[in-house]
C-alpha cells in the first residue's frame, strides 16, 4: 500500500490533527475500487508528498484478513477458503483502527502476505490525514464501521467485466484457470450477491464503470479539494451518526477533459495486490 507510511519503527509523539473526512469505497471483486482510489490520488497529486505530510491516504480492507489456522491456510493454498465472507476479516481490529484514525491518531496497520496467506510481524504506519479512503469489498457490511464514513462510494461494474479482469489478474500471478473459476463460482460470486451487493443501497454515490467514469471521479476530487481547502465547514454526516444527507444518484458519463485541478498535479500510487 503506497498511500500509507513506511514500516514499523519507534512510536513518534502524536501531533495535533483535526479529525479526518473518512470515505468508504466498496464494490465487487475487480470492480475497480483501488483504481478509483489511485485516480483520486493522482489528480490530487498527494503521492508526491512525503507520507508523513500527506493530506489524503488510502487504506485497504485486505490488510485486515484474519490470521488463519493451519487447516484454513491449507485450504487457502488450494483455493478452497472463502476470503469474500465477512468472517474472513478481523472486524474488531478493523473497527479499532478506523476509530483511532477518525480520532486523528497515528496508527499501525497489519501487513498481509497474500502468497502464504499470513499476517506478517511487520506493520505499516498510517499518519493523520485530512481525508482517508478506505476501500474493500465489505467495508459497508458492518453497521459500526459503515456509520463511521462521512461519504460512501460504490464502484458498480458489470459482472462479466469483473470476472474477466479477475481471471487475467490471477493467471498473471501463476494461478490455474480451473482453480480461478472454481473459486469464483463457489465463493466469490455467491458472497458478492449475499454480502456485498446488498450494501450498495448504503452508498451516497454510485460510480458506474469505475475509473472510466471521469465525470464522477472529477466531481469527487473537487469535493475532496473543497474539504482540503476548508470550504466545507459542516461535512460531518449527522454528527457522525449515519443520518446525514445522502446522494444515491449515479453520475452520467461526459467528456473526460473536465480537469478540476491545476496542471502538473500528477502522481502514482502502487496498485492493490489483492489476490482474491
Amino acid at each position: 500500500m503506497a498511500s500509507a507510511g513506511g514500516g514499523a519503527g519507534p512510536a513518534e509523539p502524536e501531533r495535533p490533527h483535526p479529525k479526518p473526512f473518512l470515505i468508504g469505497v466498496s464494490g465487487g471483486t475487480a470492480s475497480g475500487k483501488s483504481t478509483v482510489c489511485e485516480k483520486i490520488m493522482e489528480l490530487l497529486g498527494q503521492n508526491e508528498v512525503d507520507h508523513r505530510q500527506r493530506k489524503v491516504v488510502i487504506l485497504s480492507q485486505d490488510r485486515f484478513y484474519k490470521v488463519l489456522t493451519t487447516d484454513q491456510k491449507a485450504k487457502a493454498l488450494k483455493g478452497q477458503y472463502n476470503f469474500d465472507h465477512p468472517d474472513a476479516f478481523d472486524n474488531d481490529l478493523m473497527h479499532t483502527t478506523l476509530k483511532n484514525i477518525v480520532e486523528g491518531k497515528t496508527v499501525e496497520v497489519p501487513t498481509y502476505d497474500f502468497v502464504t496467506h499470513s499476517r506478517l510481524a511487520e506493520t505499516t504506519v498510517v499518519y493523520p490525514a485530512d481525508v482517508v479512503l478506505f476501500e474493500g469489498i465489505l467495508v459497508f457490511y458492518s453497521q459500526d464501521i459503515r456509520d463511521m464514513f462521512h461519504l460512501r462510494l460504490f464502484v458498480d461494474t458489470d459482472s462479466d467485466v469483473r470476472l474477466s479482469r479477475r481471471v487475467l489478474r490471477d493467471m498473471k500471478r501463476g494461478r490455474d484457470l480451473e482453480q480461478i473459476l472454481t473459486q469464483y463460482t463457489t465463493f466469490v460470486k455467491p458472497a458478492f450477491e449475499e454480502f456485498c451487493l446488498p450494501t450498495k443501497k448504503y452508498a451516497d454515490v454510485i460510480i458506474p464503470r469505475g475509473v472510466d467514469n471521469m465525470v464522477a471521479i472529477n466531481l469527487i476530487v473537487q469535493h475532496i479539494q473543497d474539504i482540503l481547502n476548508g470550504d466545507i465547514c459542516k461535512w460531518q454526516r449527522g454528527a457522525m451518526n449515519g443520518h446525514g444527507r445522502t446522494y444515491k444518484r449515479p453520475f452520467p458519463e461526459q467528456a473526460e477533459n473536465s480537469n478540476v485541478l491545476a496542471a502538473g498535479k500528477r502522481s502514482h500510487l502502487e496498485s492493490s495486490s489483492r489476490p482474491h
